[in-house]
């Protein structure tokens, strides 16, 4: 059938006054064609066409009569969030990457935390937010659009060899390397001033009461002011009364910052039915641990390590005091009749069967970790199907500080102390290899590693006029010694070479 044709207008109709105007923009049918017998039921954007999209035949200064009046309200949405496929197709348009790269800078944006997916939807965290706030603070020029695009140009120009790659090299280095001399003298304080006047609507916004409360007012104190900090353990949003009040709370909208406490903070949980003491979680230079009690004369808390499948944020009283009173009996192994043991040490949630040590994977709860899957773990340690290094056993304590432990490797059994490894000779029992031995081995491959020298290394270090080793050459043809007559020169700067079989002397 014939196509239809069909014209795009917009009206304006306004009352003879001229005070009042509507405006409708829609399609006219100029010709049915194959609308006379078929009509779809959705445009050509996916979206269902209602007959208010389809707008009568009018003129100019054409009278018009007014019908029934359906007065509706609309709410002004923000516009979507970008999706992978929409995200490559507005980098197209800004002229920023080649399609080779578009893969490896989505994958960067989601590997660094930058932003996550939400339903097929880019989202950007917190941690997205500030790296973007500070750049455009204090590198403004190179995160442009019309910046990476002007670069991907000359780039291509480069590979067509019309502009030489040293000087643009020289170029971007001169430019950059004083925008980056023009943030030396800037202190913490100037960075985080800025920081947070650009991030200030995003982390403190309006509570849309209409109260006219100010959202950075502090609910501690309700005298200071909550700014952005920065602390030992990263950033957080404090008081400006410090120290007199030490309210914090996480980096993020509404101190939720991917289930952790805010930066140097620490939890109070509650206290211990059974000794009154408080149960607090705390961060440390090697992660989150719970602590029960103060230090009181210099006698130090009980602490323990809190596993990394759980979230600080997610821990609760109880999961707290079952930490604390690890390690705990799973039950009696069924063929030994030997007390399965559950804790964690040095190197995570384990059970101990005896003296034989196996790591626990991270998908099982130390804490409810049970008898029946415990005796599976061992098996399995013991029969080598567990893939990757197994710790067997803790050998002891070591006298420099730490714990030597023994595992079992792709290639044997081996004992580890502070990265230094040594395997265990060979026809040694794992589970009786005593901890004076392992300290002799972890000594000896200590010292052997610290001792041996590169052979350049070496060489250059030898006293002057010491003898080098000689080269081994290539052999001679047969008749060497009668061209070397013929041409005494060229013998002079010969070196002589033994022949096949002949005693080897180092050159005189």
């Amino acid at each position: 059938m014939a196509s239809a044709l069909l014209d795009q207008v917009s009206v304006d109709i306004a009352d003879p006054s001229g005070r009042l105007r509507l405006h409708a923009t829609g399609s006219v049918v100029v010709f049915d064609g194959f609308l006379k017998l078929y009509q779809e039921d959705r445009d050509d954007t996916g979206e269902e066409e209602s007959e208010s999209r389809r707008l009568p035949k009018m003129r100019d200064g054409e009278r018009l009569a007014r019908g029934a009046v359906d007065p509706s309200q609309h709410f002004t949405q923000p516009p979507p969030r970008y999706s992978e496929a929409s995200l490559v197709k507005k980098l197209e348009e800004l002229g920023i990457g080649r399609p080779s790269t578009y893969a490896s800078i989505i994958q960067v944006l989601q590997d660094r935390n930058y932003v996550r997916l939400d339903k097929r939807r880019f989202m950007p965290e917190d941690r997205g937010r500030l790296v973007t706030a500070f750049l455009s603070s204090f590198f403004e020029r190179y995160v442009e659009y019309n910046f990476t695009a002007q670069l991907e140009d000359q780039l291509d120009d480069v590979s067509g060899g019309r502009i030489d790659w040293k000087e643009l090299l020289r170029n971007f280095w001169r430019d950059f390397s004083s925008a980056v001399d023009g943030t030396k003298d800037l202190t913490i304080k100037a960075v985080l001033e800025a920081l947070d006047a650009e991030l200030g609507p995003h982390f403190f916004p309006e509570d849309g009461s209409g109260s006219g409360r100010d959202p950075r007012l502090c609910p501690a104190c309700a005298a200071g002011r909550l700014s952005l900090k920065l602390g030992r353990f990263g950033a957080f949003i404090g008081c400006s009364n410090y120290p007199e009040c030490r309210y914090t709370r996480a980096f993020g909208v509404g101190g939720e910052t991917e289930g952790e406490p805010a930066g140097g903070a620490d939890i109070l949980l509650g206290n211990d039915p059974a000794t009154g003491l408080s149960v607090t979680v705390k961060k440390g230079p090697y992660g989150h641990y719970i602590q029960l009690g103060d230090s009181e004369n210099g006698n130090k808390p009980k602490r323990v390590a809190l596993p990394r499948s759980i979230k600080p944020a997610d821990v609760d009283l109880e999961t707290a005091l079952g930490l604390l009173a690890l390690p705990r009996e799973v039950g009696r192994h069924p063929e030994t009749g030997e007390t399965i043991i559950a804790g964690i040490g040095r190197f995570g949630p384990y059970l101990k069967h005896g003296s034989s040590f196996v790591s626990l994977p991270a998908d099982d709860d130390v804490l409810n970790v049970g008898l029946n899957r415990a005796v599976t773990l061992l098996a399995e340690a013991k029969t080598g199907q567990r893939r990757g290094p197994q710790l067997l056993r803790e050998v002891g304590p070591h006298p420099e500080g730490g714990t030597v432990g023994l595992y079992r490797g792709r290639y044997g059994p081996y004992v580890s102390h502070e990265k230094v490894y040594a395997s265990l000779p060979k026809g040694a029992d794992p589970d009786s290899f005593p901890l004076d031995q392992a300290l002799a081995l972890l000594t000896a491959q200590k010292a052997k590693g610290k001792g041996r020298k590169p052979a350049r290394k070496a060489a250059a270090a030898a006293p002057n006029g010491a003898a080098k080793p000689a080269r081994r050459a290539a052999a001679k043809p047969a008749n060497a010694k009668t061209k070397a007559a013929a041409k005494p020169k060229a013998k002079a700067k010969a070196k002589a070479k033994p022949s096949e079989g002949a005693s080897r002397r180092p050159p005189a």
